[in-house]
């Protein structure tokens, strides 16, 4: 009874090592690394289009926020900061 029992346990660890194994194989082949670098672009990709889209909701926002400027009458002379060469001025470079 006892050696039934070592011989089960013994084919059972065998069958997790060949899984494992096998697994690991498949990664390293060249339809497995093919398919690695396919999910790492596509994740890249991804992350560009979520980037582009935030992007275009901020620019979206800022362009209403100037025509709701622009319709109280607000110009970029009245905008604190404001230069007449229509350029942000940098006060800690105007102070040095």
């Amino acid at each position: 009874m006892k050696r039934l029992l070592w011989l089960g346990i013994g084919v059972a660890v065998g069958v997790l090592v060949v899984r494992k194994v096998s697994q690991v194989a498949q990664r390293y082949s060249p339809s497995g690394i093919a398919e690695s670098a396919r999910d790492s672009a596509t994740g890249v990709l991804d992350s560009v289009r979520d980037f582009v889209a935030d992007v275009r909701d901020g620019m979206a926002e800022r362009e209403a926020q100037l025509h709701a400027a622009f319709d109280q009458g607000i110009t970029f002379e009245d905008v604190p900061g404001y230069d007449d060469e229509y350029h942000y001025r940098d006060e800690e470079h105007d102070r040095r």
